[in-house]
Protein backbone atom coordinates (compact mmCIF):
# COMPACT_ATOMS: atom_id res chain seq x y z
CA UNK A 1 0.00 0.00 0.00
CA UNK A 2 1.27 3.31 -0.96
CA UNK A 3 0.87 7.08 0.89
CA UNK A 4 -1.78 7.79 -1.64
CA UNK A 5 -3.86 4.77 -0.23
CA UNK A 6 -5.59 4.60 3.05
CA UNK A 7 -6.85 1.08 4.75
CA UNK A 8 -10.16 1.46 6.39
CA UNK A 9 -12.37 -0.90 8.38
CA UNK A 10 -16.43 -0.60 7.92
CA UNK A 11 -17.76 -0.05 10.97
CA UNK A 12 -21.05 -2.49 9.72
CA UNK A 13 -19.86 -5.19 8.15
CA UNK A 14 -16.07 -5.28 9.44
CA UNK A 15 -14.98 -5.42 5.52
CA UNK A 16 -11.63 -3.99 4.97
CA UNK A 17 -11.96 -1.44 1.85
CA UNK A 18 -8.34 0.00 0.63
CA UNK A 19 -9.37 3.61 -0.73
CA UNK A 20 -6.97 5.97 -2.95
CA UNK A 21 -6.83 9.40 -1.31
CA UNK A 22 -6.35 11.36 -4.16
CA UNK A 23 -9.39 10.32 -6.37
CA UNK A 24 -11.15 8.91 -3.56
CA UNK A 25 -12.17 5.60 -5.08
CA UNK A 26 -12.08 2.00 -3.67
CA UNK A 27 -9.30 0.37 -4.75
CA UNK A 28 -10.26 -2.94 -2.54
CA UNK A 29 -12.67 -4.38 -0.66
CA UNK A 30 -12.38 -8.14 1.31
CA UNK A 31 -15.80 -9.14 2.73
CA UNK A 32 -14.91 -10.00 6.58
CA UNK A 33 -15.25 -13.28 5.47
CA UNK A 34 -12.33 -13.51 3.49
CA UNK A 35 -9.74 -12.07 5.45
CA UNK A 36 -7.40 -14.35 7.39
CA UNK A 37 -6.30 -13.74 11.17
CA UNK A 38 -4.17 -10.88 10.41
CA UNK A 39 -6.86 -8.94 8.62
CA UNK A 40 -5.58 -9.28 5.43
CA UNK A 41 -7.31 -10.41 2.21
CA UNK A 42 -7.24 -14.40 1.50
CA UNK A 43 -5.77 -15.25 -1.73
CA UNK A 44 -8.28 -16.91 -4.19
CA UNK A 45 -6.60 -18.89 -6.91
CA UNK A 46 -9.68 -18.87 -8.49
CA UNK A 47 -9.86 -15.02 -8.64
CA UNK A 48 -6.18 -15.04 -10.23
CA UNK A 49 -7.41 -17.00 -12.81
CA UNK A 50 -10.44 -15.12 -13.81
CA UNK A 51 -8.10 -11.75 -13.63
CA UNK A 52 -5.45 -13.51 -15.73
CA UNK A 53 -7.99 -14.79 -18.54
CA UNK A 54 -9.50 -10.90 -18.57
CA UNK A 55 -6.14 -9.38 -19.22
CA UNK A 56 -5.71 -12.59 -21.81
CA UNK A 57 -8.83 -11.58 -23.70
CA UNK A 58 -7.82 -7.89 -23.88
CA UNK A 59 -4.36 -8.30 -24.94
CA UNK A 60 -5.97 -10.03 -27.50
CA UNK A 61 -8.39 -7.97 -28.93
CA UNK A 62 -5.77 -5.34 -28.80
CA UNK A 63 -3.74 -7.12 -30.62
CA UNK A 64 -6.04 -8.11 -33.41
CA UNK A 65 -6.73 -4.00 -33.52
CA UNK A 66 -3.03 -3.30 -33.67
CA UNK A 67 -3.25 -5.76 -36.74
CA UNK A 68 -5.47 -4.76 -38.45
CA UNK A 69 -4.62 -0.86 -38.17
CA UNK A 70 -1.20 -1.60 -39.45
CA UNK A 71 -2.83 -4.12 -42.76
CA UNK A 72 -4.71 -1.21 -43.58
CA UNK A 73 -1.57 1.18 -43.08
CA UNK A 74 0.40 -1.48 -45.23
CA UNK A 75 -2.35 -1.17 -47.60
CA UNK A 76 -2.52 2.39 -47.81
CA UNK A 77 -0.18 3.78 -50.24
CA UNK A 78 -1.86 0.87 -53.19
CA UNK A 79 -5.32 2.15 -52.49
CA UNK A 80 -4.13 5.73 -52.93
CA UNK A 81 -2.47 5.03 -56.07
CA UNK A 82 -5.38 3.07 -57.59
CA UNK A 83 -7.43 6.16 -56.60
CA UNK A 84 -4.91 8.44 -58.10
CA UNK A 85 -5.20 6.33 -61.33
CA UNK A 86 -9.07 6.50 -61.34
CA UNK A 87 -8.77 10.45 -61.28
CA UNK A 88 -6.12 10.78 -63.81
CA UNK A 89 -8.39 8.28 -66.23
CA UNK A 90 -11.54 10.51 -65.31
CA UNK A 91 -9.21 13.67 -66.00
CA UNK A 92 -7.88 12.31 -69.30
CA UNK A 93 -11.67 11.67 -70.67
CA UNK A 94 -12.62 15.10 -69.78
CA UNK A 95 -10.02 16.29 -71.42
CA UNK A 96 -10.79 14.56 -74.88
CA UNK A 97 -14.41 14.99 -74.52
CA UNK A 98 -14.10 18.96 -74.72
CA UNK A 99 -13.10 20.41 -78.38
Amino acid sequence: MSEKDIEVRCPCCEATLVVDVRTRTVLRHAPKTQLDDTGKPVLDPARWEQATTRVKDRTGKATDAFDAALAREQARPRDLDALFEQAKKKADRKGEDTP
